[in-house]
């Protein structure tokens, strides 16, 4: 099956067209084939500070790229003005691309820019990504779910748009109810999020873990406990983005870390090679 085939069983973006969609946690490779066929036609790619750059060597050559990054304490664009760009693009009779880290609908704001587009009468269509959630502990040899372990997950957020605690999260009905915690955007409220588990019930001394940078080169991953992890994270400097899991299933790292093994093989090749062109040359 020759290429223009297979790119014919693809949906084409059409002017005055905006496409939302998922780029996953950073790995160009988790990129959907609906995400890279968007980036090959779009006019206009307005992207997020959680999109790796690396995705956007995709793009078409004539395509132009706005920056539209919201990271928490920092000088960021109102979502309002980013829903609005958006349908100015569309209505200049643009192919729109709005390109978001992870799942455009999980903790995105996805599900808002797309109202507001339906607000303004704008055509749109949803590109589901690879939330961090998920692939980013998969990246970390953490599975979200074992058969032998849970038989639920719960996805929460860490703070509200505000920034501040969402107030309206049962602790201690997750702490209670749910084997597996992923949390998304927690890092700034890690201290307060690990008291509020214990005191609900959660054991000090649950394995707890802390990916950051999940599925790049610079991944660096954590593994602490409940009652440790604020001072882990302080003592090891670590800076979001960052998945947090809270459960046994960060046990399983020790056998499933695939990454890490295959780093640990590669460095120990690259030892004995230098060793054996010190031995040829001696």
């Amino acid at each position: 099956m020759n290429k223009q085939v297979r790119q014919d069983l693809l949906p084409k973006m059409e002017p005055g067209q905006v496409w939302l969609v998922g780029a996953g946690p950073g790995d160009p490779g988790l990129l959907t084939l609906h995400a890279v066929r968007a980036l090959e036609q779009a006019d206009v790619i307005v992207y997020d500070a959680l999109v790796d750059e690396t995705c956007l060597q995709f793009a078409n050559s004539n395509a132009v790229l706005e920056y539209a990054g919201k990271r928490g304490g920092k000088p960021s664009f109102k979502q309002r003005d980013i829903s609005l760009r958006l349908v100015e693009l569309a209505r200049q009779n643009k192919r729109v691309l709005r390109l978001k880290g992870g799942d455009p609908f999980v903790f995105g704001r996805g599900a808002e820019e797309a109202l507001t587009l339906v607000e303004h009468g704008i055509r749109f269509r949803i590109v589901p990504g690879v939330t961090a959630g998920i692939g980013g502990l998969a990246y970390a040899g953490i599975p979200a779910t074992h058969r032998t372990v849970n038989q639920s997950v719960t996805f929460l957020t860490g703070h509200d748009a505000n920034g501040v605690m969402p107030d309206k999260i049962d602790w201690h009905g997750i702490a209670r109810g749910s084997p597996v915690i992923v949390m998304y955007m927690a890092m700034k409220h890690i201290g307060e999020i690990t008291r509020r588990l214990i005191e609900a019930g959660r054991a000090a001394d649950e394995a707890m873990a802390f990916v950051c940078n999940a599925s790049l080169k610079n991944q660096f991953v954590l593994e602490t406990t409940l009652e440790k992890a604020e001072k882990a994270v302080r003592d090891a400097g670590l800076q979001p983005p960052a998945i947090v899991v809270v459960g046994e299933v960060v046990k399983l790292r020790e056998s499933l870390d695939w990454l890490g093994v295959a780093g640990d093989r590669v460095l120990k090749s690259e030892i004995q090679t230098r060793e054996n062109e010190q031995g040829e040359t001696a």
